[in-house]
């Protein structure tokens, strides 16, 4: 009896979680009229090819998607770079203030992040980045939860390891490429999906930083569909579809790294 309640209670809850993706692919084959018919439309229909060419037509779907991607993976790219660099230094060297340097960056977890967009704007403004790829980039680069991740599984990495290497003779940089990464590998997979997903789904200061279609990230170009008047729902539900797939074949691909990532994150250090 409890195994059937537990089962149903999971049926219920994988029906909650992808009920609204399911719609979601299905009101994107038909046509804006039939969307929100009295009638649900929980099949099929055959308005794909022409919603999709209709976005196309509105937004330069491909072009939107290019700049979505370049901005993505090299803002990822980077940022976990930083963050790897940051935490090996907070866990495996000793320099004056570094205790206090990492109270002052856990603080800024704290702060809002709309309280930073004005001062990040006239940053950006002052360096005539408006409007460009690296007023994207540049004020994610640094990611405090990342660094903190990053500093608390480098903990857990016995020091004798990485002196065995120095005795060797490697370097830094060799050391950290050759001993840590490849023992890091589950975490920086994690820390990897949590940051692409956050520049992929970037919707506030792509909006501010941006101003020409050009530039447009897939967010902020979807945004531009909706209408005073009339909205065409084939076209956002379409969008919206495209938006969403990356990130379910991306955790697809790397869920087994991901959740030993988080798991090592949460009780390593």
């Amino acid at each position: 009896m409890k195994g059937w309640a537990l089962t149903f209670v999971l049926a219920a809850v994988f029906a909650l979680c992808v009920g609204p993706f399911y719609w979601l692919a299905m009101a994107a084959t038909h046509a804006n009229s039939e969307i929100f018919a009295e009638t649900p439309k929980f099949y099929p229909g055959d308005q794909l090819g022409a919603n999709t060419a209709k976005l196309e037509e509105s937004i330069g779907l491909v072009h939107v998607l290019g700049n979505t991607l370049f901005v993505a993976i090299v803002q990822t790219s980077i940022a976990i770079v930083v963050a790897l660099l940051a935490g090996y230094a907070f866990a495996k060297f000793e320099f004056r203030g570094r205790n206090a340097f990492f109270v002052l960056l856990l603080s800024t977890l704290v702060i809002p992040g709309g309280v930073t967009i004005i001062p990040i704007f006239e940053m950006m403004n002052d360096l005539d980045l408006i409007d460009s790829f690296p007023a994207l980039i540049l004020p994610n680069l640094t990611v405090p939860f990342g660094i903190f991740l990053m500093r608390q599984s480098l903990l857990a990495i016995p020091d004798e390891l990485l002196d065995a290497a120095r005795v060797d003779g490697a370097g830094e940089l060799r050391v950290l490429w050759r001993v840590v990464v490849p023992v890091m590998r589950p975490v920086l997979a994690a820390l990897g999906v949590f940051l692409f997903l956050g520049a992929w789904n970037d919707f506030l200061w792509p909006l501010i930083a941006l101003r020409t279609p050009e530039m447009y990230t897939l967010p902020v170009a979807l945004a531009t569909l909706q209408g005073l008047a009339r909205t065409d729902f084939g076209q956002v539900m379409v969008g919206t579809a495209i938006s969403s797939l990356p990130m379910m074949v991306l955790f697809l691909v790397l869920q087994k790294q991901f959740i030993s990532g988080l798991l090592a994150g949460a009780t390593k250090g």
